[in-house]
């Protein structure tokens, strides 16, 4: 069978890697073919300008159009979800569920299977931030909810990532073993830590055993200290490490986010995250959480007594805060939206603009704000 070649030109445009001018990205049938000249018989979409990257990818999203994930959450609200961040560019994500009660927890796992089953567009899986964290480092999880981790939610947990693309979860280093990290690793779980005050060494024995990310960096984690330099450190310190962050100028310091970019180690590197939560999307200024008000004003969301419950962002806008704002170069602030995120989770096939690769293209103005791409 014939493929339909379409070739996009008229913006700059950025694979994922590195930047091509003058030059047509050329697909057919949803998967990217060439970067070059455009080929003869191509369909041609000429856009005025702008910027082609790999569509964003977010891999802590609480919610967004008026939907937070949590008790009465279904396939088809995850699908919303995803709608919702598409329009800003989003077109893979993690929702994410906050600590809850396990049979909270059950019915969005199996949401996430059904929406799995649906080929809903945009879902990559589910983040599980929670229950199994510190109540010291507890930010605005509800401390009631917060437990150990048990052989129930081990198997609950190895059984959910058997019918989803990808399953990541937030766990606190000091409240769950080395012995539980591995097992977790070993079934294809994506493991975080978050919400933890453990220590340097704690940390590092949970990475040992195959923790490979950090959650939200800086937020809710025991911070670097002179004889210890604790979850922060760690993550910064060992190579293998991701991290998350909210960049929204609330979060984290713009000279604390200086620093940690040029301490991080590699390969594993600093990537962005929205943490948006429902209101992400609509008007809305206050929504309800586990029963407790989350305010929305001043560009971010707190509870009644000021503990910042999630951010006021998305992604396109985390995108424009780094570069626009903090001041890096563009092309790094698109690889900690897209690429960054992708190689985290190992999600093959996206993130960047390779033959082969899904083509699920991110069309931004000058301004860096998402278009609707033609065609």
């Amino acid at each position: 069978m014939t493929q339909t070649l379409t070739a996009y030109t008229g913006a700059r445009i950025f694979d994922g890697e590195a930047w091509h001018d003058d030059a047509a990205l050329v697909v057919a049938d949803g998967v990217v073919q060439s970067i070059g000249v455009a080929p003869p018989g191509a369909i041609q979409v000429l856009l005025d300008g702008g910027v082609l990257a790999p569509g964003l990818i977010d891999l802590q999203v609480n919610g967004g159009g008026g939907h937070l994930v949590g008790p009465r959450t279904t396939a088809d609200d995850l699908a919303q979800v995803a709608a919702t961040h598409r329009a800003f560019g989003v077109t893979g994500l993690l929702p994410t569920l906050i600590t809850d009660t396990a049979t909270v927890t059950d019915a969005v796992l199996a949401a996430g299977a059904e929406a799995t089953r649906r080929k809903v567009p945009g879902f990559l899986g589910l983040h599980l931030e929670g229950p199994h964290l510190s109540l010291a480092r507890k930010g605005a999880h509800d401390p009631a909810l917060i437990r150990p981790m048990d052989d129930a939610d081990l198997v609950r947990l190895e059984r959910a990532r058997a019918a989803l693309p990808h399953l990541l979860v937030t766990v606190a280093a000091e409240t769950v073993t080395p012995e539980q990290i591995a097992r977790l690793v070993r079934a294809g779980i994506v493991v975080s830590i978050g919400h933890s005050d453990a220590s340097f060494e704690v940390t590092s024995a949970a990475i040992r055993a195959g923790a490979g990310m950090a959650t939200h960096l800086f937020n809710a984690m025991s911070q670097i200290g002179n004889r210890d330099p604790g979850v922060v450190g760690a993550a910064l310190h060992h190579g293998r490490m991701w991290a998350g962050l909210i960049a929204d100028g609330i979060h984290v310091n713009p000279a604390t986010l200086g620093l940690a970019l040029r301490a991080k180690t590699g390969p594993g590197r600093i990537f962005l995250v929205s943490d948006s939560m429902s209101q992400a999307g609509t008007d809305m200024t206050s929504f309800s959480l586990n029963g407790r008000t989350i305010h929305r004003r001043d560009g971010a969301l707190r509870l009644d007594d000021g503990t910042l419950a999630g951010a006021d962002l998305t992604l396109d806008a985390a995108v424009r805060y780094m570069h626009q704002v903090f001041g890096l170069e563009l092309g790094e602030c698109l690889r900690m939206a897209s690429l960054y995120p992708a190689e985290a989770i190992g999600a093959a096939g996206i993130g960047r603009f390779a033959p082969g690769a899904v083509a699920d293209p991110v069309w931004l103005d000058v301004k860096l704000k998402p278009r609707v791409l033609p065609g």
